[in-house]
């Protein structure tokens, strides 16, 4: 159906094109036709499938196809005149893109959503000036204009004209662009730095040790690029920095300097990037970031239905556990548990201001040496007690098997060593 509609509108090309639907300016130079921007021409016929226009010369009958963005709305020739005058400021001037990455912006403000990243000599048309917000390099003002600026792909959009250099096509004729996107080698450390969101190293660390501190691990700690928002944004525990970019240039085969803020990145490797912010004391500090394979929440959710597991495993087997010398232990759901005739531990391993009730978690992880003797490690939350109480455990066929840590045992959330001297407590079932 396609093919027979395209035929058709090639038989209407030809055809059928004494009737007018209007006319445009053209945006962008037509040379094999003797046509430039800013020109008024004829429009015939649009076609939404091929996603062209029929168009045509004022003192001409010949017919040809544009694509829709290489002229303006059709409309009749009494208004057109007025549109021209829009852009006739800037006919026939062009410009070449002086800064690998350099944004098009949604609007004329440098905190407006980017919807297109320049290459360094990419060939653009300026079509005309509009008013916008001030760019600023830090406390001063940049020079230049808000440009309303067309790609050669089509996309239409502001960009500041600091790093830009305009011409005129008509006196630079080595300089005539074609409206076809050229093929270029892409910047693969680039990419893969503005389309990641990064994450502090020692996320990584956590993830890959299986050892998730759900209280560090936070979403909002993070290294974002801004690659849709057009602001840089680090965010680590004790600094906030949020800057507007103008554009990324490249500093060596893989650093990048975002202008016009104290932001450099280098990417060591696809997982792995060093972000460095000098201070306004001139004082850099690097910050390493790394990628995540799962979303944070994700590995959050994940880390919090274990600890939900393994409370749930002591509940169903016990709930209630019984010692000769150290009382009864009983797990009463919801975390929380029932402890009493511990008196025989009292002060030397539980608080003797501590009541017989608290709540217990699982945070903490075994070192691998450790996951053979013991099944995890609870954290005994007493009431009326500001200290945690910690125990290795182990469900053995009768009963289950506790014996205390001290926190000099305990590592990175994880526990990496018996006590040098610990207490053996078996409760029965």
């Amino acid at each position: 159906m396609r093919f027979v509609s395209a035929i058709l509108f090639s038989a209407l090309i030809f055809c059928s094109c004494s009737d007018r639907m209007g006319y445009s300016v053209l945006l962008w130079n037509i040379p094999e036709y003797g046509l430039a921007d800013g020109d008024i021409v004829p429009v015939y016929i649009k076609s939404n499938i091929s996603q062209v226009y029929v168009i045509g010369k004022l003192d001409s009958d010949e017919k040809f196809e544009v694509p829709l963005w290489q002229i303006t709305v059709p409309e009749s020739k009494r208004n057109i005149k007025k549109t021209a005058e829009k852009f006739a400021e800037y006919q026939h001037q062009y410009a070449r893109v002086v800064l690998d990455g350099l944004p098009i912006r949604e609007d004329p403000d440098n905190i407006a959503r980017q919807i297109y990243r320049l290459r360094k000599d990419e060939i653009i048309k300026v079509l005309y000036k509009g008013s916008g917000s001030k760019v600023m390099s830090g406390s001063n003002q940049m020079e230049g204009d808000w440009l309303r600026v067309l790609t050669s792909d089509g996309t239409i959009g502001w960009c500041f004209s600091y790093n830009l250099r305009l011409f005129d096509i008509r006196t630079e004729g080595a300089e005539n662009p074609q409206p076809v996107a050229t093929e270029e080698a892409p910047d693969e450390n680039l990419n893969l730095l503005l389309t990641t969101l990064w994450y502090p190293e020692s996320y990584g660390q956590m993830v890959s040790s299986h050892s998730i501190d759900t209280d560090l691990l936070q979403a909002g700690y993070c290294f974002d690029p801004g690659s849709t928002s057009g602001n840089v944004q680090l965010r680590v525990p004790g600094l906030t920095v949020v800057f507007p970019y103008a554009g990324i240039e490249k500093t060596s085969s893989n650093t990048y300097k975002f202008i016009d803020t104290p932001i450099t990145v280098s990417v060591r490797s696809t997982g792995y990037i060093v972000v460095t912010y000098t201070n306004d004391r001139g004082m850099p500090t690097a910050y390493n970031f790394v990628t995540l394979t799962q979303p944070i929440e994700e590995i959050v959710n994940t880390e919090l239905e274990r600890r939900n597991q393994l409370y749930a495993q002591l509940e169903s087997f016990g709930p209630k556990f019984s010692s000769s010398n150290y009382g009864t232990l009983q797990f009463t759901g919801e975390n929380k548990f029932t402890w009493s005739g511990y008196k025989l531990l009292q002060s030397s391993i539980i608080p003797s201001s501590a009541l017989g009730r608290g709540t217990v978690s699982f945070e903490l992880q075994l070192d691998k040496r450790l996951t053979m003797e013991y099944d995890g490690v609870m954290v005994m939350h007493f009431d009326n007690t500001s200290d945690p109480v910690y125990f290795l455990y182990k469900i053995e066929e009768t009963g289950l098997r506790m014996e205390n840590i001290g926190r000099s045992q305990i590592r990175n959330n994880t526990v990496v060593d018996r006590s040098p001297n610990p207490v053996v407590l078996f409760f029965a079932r």
